[in-house]
């Protein structure tokens, strides 16, 4: 395409516009186009599609001007070959040059292939809208990005602020349980053992004379008529739960907690998730030895219910011993993730979903008190009773500390990132809970 034949198409380009421009002026400027007379309609529009026609090829003209352009002023800025690089009959010796892309894909036998059907005359002209494609083509030394040898040794690193931890579980224990704080390392707090009622109605004093009869005070009353009032009994027991330690440290250098900003914050939040994971455990299946908690399931005085007739019974009957017995309302179930699939998949004979089945929006629960789903908690077991009964005393709350003071980081440059708290944990009415057996 030469410069000569790029202002023929503009020349050409311009005269359909022209057309076009006299048509329009033809009726007034308050006259809309659906006005016109239709042979003035077709042939404005027959002007428009003809100048769109051209604007395409004036495109493709200017494109390939430009090509060539390029390639001209690339070689002017390469220059003519020196006189020592001549040959004999003074010809710039053959050069093996790479060419371009474009260059690579117009001379390759897939492209000639695809633009056979639309080349006349030596010229291509392709009708607006034809959808074409070819066969894949093979391309050689292709500078590319996917490479660290070609052009991937450029890209960089996008580094992200994403850390994507690992999953954790969900912690629901201290949110049943009572929250106290202490000051010191040794909790005490007083439980009743027992506790005999022995109130009843007495009649008014017939005598002042003490009877010397033997027997109980109702005895004494039958015998003398005195009015005495009965005794009841009850019993206690001082019960010392001490103050422990949940600890976990870490090491990492220091290098890394400058390069990687929010390092630091990701290890003190994993460090102190890492505690309260532990703490769950203990308070619900700690065996009370050495630094252990004596956990909720291992504490004696505890009800147990084993398994009778089918789910629905068993439970119901340890709702019974939670009221009667450890004379509370319970506030939860604490069931295992297995256990409260199978409470959610119960059906009944004519297989409908006891709970509504997926459909089914709202606090779950079984016999009216809330289901709380606690990984710690063994499958083939549920935990009924009133939390509250429970007590969880914070003496240091988790904190995270940093230091080189350990063997030998100070010379290796490390850093020992420590997370610690203190607490004690104790059941103040062990009959408040319910051990059920949900294993047929």
């Amino acid at each position: 395409m030469t410069a000569t034949k790029l202002a023929d198409l503009q020349a050409e380009g311009q005269k359909h516009i022209a057309d076009a421009k006299a048509i329009a002026k033809k009726h007034d400027e308050k006259q809309g186009a659906s006005e016109w007379p239709a042979e003035d309609v077709t042939s404005y529009n027959e002007a428009m599609a003809k100048a769109t026609e051209v604007l395409e090829r004036i495109k493709v003209a200017k494109a390939d001007l430009q090509v060539i352009n390029d390639a001209k002023s690339l070689a002017e800025q390469i220059g003519e070959p020196a006189v020592d690089d001549l040959d004999a009959q003074g010809r710039a010796p053959e050069r093996k040059s790479i060419p371009s892309l474009g260059r690579m894909v117009t001379a390759s036998d897939e492209f000639k292939s695809l633009m056979a059907p639309f080349t006349h005359n030596g010229q291509i002209s392709i009708p607006k809208g034809t959808h074409i494609s070819s066969a894949p083509i093979g391309i050689k030394s292709l500078i590319t990005g996917a490479s660290s040898t070609s052009g991937g040794a450029f890209v960089v690193t996008d580094r992200t602020d994403i850390v994507e931890m690992l999953g954790r579980k969900t912690l629901r224990l201290r949110d049943l349980v009572s929250v106290r704080r202490t000051g010191s390392d040794l909790v005490e707090f007083v439980r009743q053992t027992s506790h005999t009622n022995a109130a009843a109605e007495v009649p008014e004093a017939t005598t002042a004379a003490r009877p010397t009869a033997p027997g109980s005070a109702g005895a004494l009353v039958n015998a003398a008529g005195g009015g005495y009032k009965p005794e009841g009994s009850w019993a206690f027991e001082i019960v010392q739960t001490a103050v422990k330690t949940i600890a976990e440290w870490v090491p990492i250098t220091k290098r890394a907690l400058s390069d990687v900003a929010q390092l630091e914050g990701l290890i003190n939040d994993e460090l102190e998730r890492d505690l309260k994971d532990r703490e769950e455990t203990q308070m619900l299946v700690g065996n009370g030895s050495g630094e252990n908690f004596t956990g909720i399931l291992n504490t004696s005085g505890i009800q147990t219910q084993a398994w009778t007739t089918d789910l629905f019974t068993t439970t119901r009957k340890a709702v019974t011993k939670a009221r009667y017995v450890g004379r509370v309302n319970p506030t939860a179930w604490v069931l295992n993730p297995a256990d409260a699939e199978m409470v959610d998949l119960a059906k009944d004979q004519e297989g409908r979903y006891y709970y509504g089945g997926p459909q089914a929006i709202g606090q779950r629960t079984l016999w009216g008190y809330p289901i709380v789903e606690v990984e710690d908690q063994p499958e083939g077991r549920g935990l009924l009773g009133d939390f509250s009964k429970a007590v969880v005393w914070d003496r240091e709350q988790a904190t995270v500390t940093m230091s080189d003071s350990h063997e030998d980081f100070f010379t290796r440059n490390l850093v020992a990132v420590l997370g610690e708290e203190r607490l004690a944990f104790g059941v103040t009415r062990p009959p408040a809970f319910v051990d059920v057996d949900l294993a047929a």
